[in-house]
C-alpha cells in the first residue's frame, strides 16, 4: 500500500437482532460509506458486522477479524458512527486506541465529529468515552437495585433452570419436573453410596443419563447438583462478585430464603451429601485416606542447579487436615553437596501453576486459529493469578506449540486422552524418522566423499563416522519398535483411562481458574496423577518455581520471571519484593478463599513486622485486597483483572 493510497475498515454494531431505526445496521453501513465517501475522499473500505453483541467486551467474531486485519497493515482508517459501537468501557477502548496509534491509524466517528487525526479530536475522544462508561455503570447499578428488590420477594431473575425444574409461565417461577428430579434424587443416592463425585458422573454416562443441556457428566456437574440449596427450597441470590466468579461475597451481603418452593431432596440427606463433600475435601474422608501417599507429580520434578530427579515425601499438615506434597532435590541428602542446591518445591505452589497452565493450554487448543499471533497464545496460557510472576514464554516452545496446534485443526485433540495419545505417538514416530532420514543420508554421502572424492577424508575418519551413523540408526529403529510396541499395549486399556481423561479434560475445561483442591476433591491423586503422568515428561524447578515443562510431545515451554527486586517510584532504591513469600501466600489464598495474618504469619514463617510489610506491599500492587476491621481483618485475592 503506497503512503497516498487511503483505505477504511468501517465498523457497524448492534446489540439484539431486533434494533431498528438510528441504531440498525443498514443504517450505520449507509451512513458509513456516504461518510467515507464524500466527507474524508475515502473509496476503498470494508465493512465489519456484529449482529448480536454487547459493548461490554470485545469478544466480537467481526471486531476481532478487523483488528488482525489491521495489525497486518491493511488499512490507514477506522471509522464508526459512534464510539460506543466500539466500545462503553473505558479500558478496552483505551487498549485499543494505544494499538492503533501505533499502527498509525486515524480513528474516526461520524457522530461526535472529531477524528484523532488532530490534537482535539483525541481530546474530545476520551471525554466522551469516560462519560459513556459513567452512563453505563449508573445503569447497571439501577437494575442491580431492581434484581435485588425482586430477589428479596422470592421471584426469580433469570438464571440457568436447574436440572429436576422446568420454567412456568403462569408462576414465573421454576416447578418441579418429574422424570428430571427422578435423576436428580438418583444423584444423591448414588453419592451416598460410593462417596466419590467422580464415580457418580462415570455411571451416569455409562447409563446414558443426559445432563440438564443434554452433554455429559463431570465430578463438577455433578458436586454443583449436590451443593445445590435450591434442591431442599432455598433461594439464594447475590453470592457471588460477578456472574461465573468463583470468589464469595460476605454473607452479609446474600439474599437466602429458605422453603421458598418446593424442593426435590431432603433436607437431612441434602445436610449428609455435603457434610461428606466437606469431609473428602478436607482429606478425612474414606476416599482421600486411600490415596494420601500419592504424590501427583513423583518423578517428574528434576533440580535446576544439578539435574538430579526431586523425591516426593508428605509436607506439614495444614489446619485443615491436608497435607500437601513436598518434593525435595536428591542430593540434598548426600554429606557432600557439592551444588548446595536445598532446592525443593511444594503442590501449594506447583500444583495450581501446572494445572491453570494445562488448563489453559487446553482451553487455547478449542480457540486458536492459525490467524492468532504469538503474543496472543502467550497471553492466553499465562492468564489467571498463578502466572502473576511470569513474563513471558520462551518465543521458540510457543511458535512450535503453534505449528502443533495448526497441523492439529485436521481433527487432532489435545484434551482428548486417545487422540493426544495417539498425537503424540505420531509425532515421535515422524521425528524419529525424520532423523533416520538424516542419518541415512549423511551415511550415503560419506560413503561418496570416501570412495569418489579426490579430496576425502582418511580410511579412519571414514571406519570411525560410519561406525557413529550406524549406531545412531541402531538406536533410532530400536525407538521406533518401542513406540510400536507401546501403542499396542495401550490400544489395549485405551477405553477406562479415556474416560477417567476425559472427566478431567472437561473439569478443567469448564474452569477459568483451575482451583486444585476443588480439583483434588473432585477426582483424588491417584486420577491426576495418572493425568499429569499421561500429558507432561518432565518439569524443571528452581527457588520454589517452575522453569520449565516437557510435554509428552517432545515441546519445552520456559518461563521467564520478574526479578526478585524492582525499582520504587521515584528515586528510591530497590527493595526485596520477597517473591517466593509471594507465590505461597497468593497460593494459599487461592486455596483457600482468604487468610488472617496470623495464618499468613504461620504460612511463611515470618515474624509480625514483616509478615505486615509483605502483605502491605502486596496490597500497594493490588494483588490482594483486605476486608474487616481491627481483629477481623481477613485477605482476599484481588481478581479485577482475571
Amino acid at each position: 500500500m503506497t503512503p497516498e493510497k487511503k483505505k477504511a475498515a468501517l465498523y457497524v454494531r448492534v446489540s439484539t437482532m431486533h434494533q431498528i431505526d438510528k441504531d440498525s445496521l443498514p443504517f450505520q453501513r449507509q451512513e458509513l460509506e456516504n461518510y467515507a465517501k464524500y466527507a474524508l475522499g475515502i473509496e476503498d473500505f470494508v465493512i465489519f458486522e456484529d449482529a448480536g453483541y454487547s459493548a461490554k467486551n470485545t469478544d466480537r467474531p467481526k471486531y476481532q477479524e478487523m483488528m488482525e486485519r489491521i495489525r497486518a497493515g491493511e488499512f490507514t482508517h477506522m471509522i464508526v458512527l459512534k464510539i460506543d459501537r466500539i466500545s462503553r468501557n473505558l479500558k478496552d477502548f483505551s487498549e485499543m486506541y494505544e494499538e492503533l496509534k501505533g499502527y498509525k491509524i486515524t480513528f474516526v466517528s461520524k457522530n461526535e465529529q472529531f477524528d484523532t487525526s488532530t490534537a482535539m479530536g483525541e481530546a474530545m475522544l476520551k471525554i466522551i468515552l469516560v462519560f459513556a462508561e459513567l452512563e453505563r455503570k449508573l445503569t447497571a447499578e439501577r437494575v442491580f437495585a431492581i434484581m435485588l428488590s425482586r430477589a428479596e420477594k422470592g421471584l426469580w431473575n433469570g438464571a440457568t433452570v436447574p436440572l429436576g425444574y422446568v420454567w412456568s409461565d403462569e408462576l414465573k417461577f421454576p416447578v418441579v419436573e418429574p422424570e428430571e428430579s427422578k435423576v436428580v434424587q438418583y444423584i444423591y443416592d448414588l453419592y451416598e453410596e460410593h462417596s466419590s463425585t467422580t464415580k457418580v458422573a462415570i455411571t451416569l454416562n455409562d447409563e446414558h443419563v443426559p445432563t440438564k443441556r443434554g452433554g455429559q457428566w463431570t465430578a463438577k456437574t455433578v458436586r454443583d447438583v449436590l451443593r445445590n440449596p435450591f434442591y431442599i427450597g432455598t433461594y439464594r441470590y447475590n453470592m457471588r462478585e460477578s456472574e461465573g466468579s468463583r470468589r464469595l461475597k460476605n454473607e452479609d451481603e446474600w439474599i437466602v430464603l429458605e422453603d421458598n418452593h418446593p424442593g426435590i431432596i431432603r433436607k437431612e440427606q441434602h445436610r449428609t451429601v455435603n457434610q461428606m463433600l466437606s469431609d473428602n475435601y478436607k482429606g478425612i474422608g474414606t476416599a482421600q485416606r486411600a490415596n494420601i501417599h500419592t504424590h501427583i507429580f513423583a518423578k517428574l520434578l528434576y533440580c535446576s542447579k544439578c539435574g538430579q530427579l526431586l523425591t516426593a515425601g508428605l509436607d506439614t499438615a495444614r489446619k485443615d487436615g491436608y497435607r500437601p506434597s513436598r518434593y525435595t532435590c536428591s542430593t540434598n541428602r548426600l554429606v557432600d553437596n557439592a551444588h548446595s542446591c536445598n532446592n525443593f518445591i511444594s503442590d501449594i505452589a506447583n500444583a495450581p501453576f501446572v494445572f491453570n497452565y494445562v488448563s489453559n493450554l487446553i482451553r487455547l487448543q478449542e480457540k486458536i486459529t492459525p490467524k492468532h499471533a504469538i503474543k496472543d497464545m502467550e497471553r492466553a496460557l499465562l492468564r489467571g493469578s498463578s502466572f502473576i510472576d511470569v513474563l513471558g514464554i520462551d518465543n521458540d516452545s510457543l511458535k512450535e506449540t503453534h505449528a502443533m496446534f495448526a497441523r492439529g485443526f485436521d481433527g487432532h485433540d489435545f484434551s482428548s486422552a486417545k487422540n493426544n495419545d495417539k498425537y503424540v505417538t505420531d509425532l515421535a514416530t515422524q521425528r524419529l524418522q525424520k532423523e533416520k532420514a538424516k542419518f541415512e543420508k549423511a551415511l550415503s554421502r560419506l560413503e561418496d566423499l570416501y570412495y569418489f572424492k579426490d579430496e576425502g577424508i582418511s580410511q579412519k575418519d571414514y571406519i570411525f563416522k560410519k561406525r557413529n551413523f550406524l549406531e545412531e540408526l541402531e538406536v533410532i529403529e530400536k525407538e521406533l519398535n518401542k513406540l510400536q510396541q507401546n501403542q499396542t499395549i495401550k490400544n489395549s486399556n485405551v477405553f477406562i483411562d479415556n474416560a477417567q481423561h476425559f472427566l478431567i479434560t472437561k473439569e478443567m475445561q469448564q474452569a477459568r481458574n483451575v482451583n486444585y483442591r476443588e480439583l483434588l476433591d473432585a477426582v483424588g491423586k491417584d486420577l491426576l496423577a495418572d493425568f499429569i503422568q499421561s500429558v507432561i515428561s518432565k518439569i524443571v524447578v528452581a527457588d520454589k518455581r517452575v522453569q520449565s515443562i516437557t510435554f509428552k510431545n517432545g515441546i519445552t515451554h520456559s518461563f521467564a520471571y520478574k526479578p526478585l527486586t524492582e525499582p520504587q517510584k521515584g528515586n528510591a532504591p530497590a527493595k526485596p519484593l520477597n517473591k517466593e513469600y509471594e507465590v505461597m501466600v497468593l497460593g494459599y489464598l487461592e486455596e483457600n478463599g482468604s487468610a488472617s495474618r496470623t495464618d499468613i504469619e504461620s504460612l511463611v514463617g515470618m515474624k509480625r513486622s514483616n509478615t505486615l510489610n509483605l502483605l502491605k506491599d502486596l496490597l500497594d500492587r493490588d494483588l490482594i485486597v483486605k476486608r474487616g476491621n481491627s481483629v477481623a481483618i481477613r485477605y482476599y485475592i484481588n481478581r479485577k483483572d482475571i
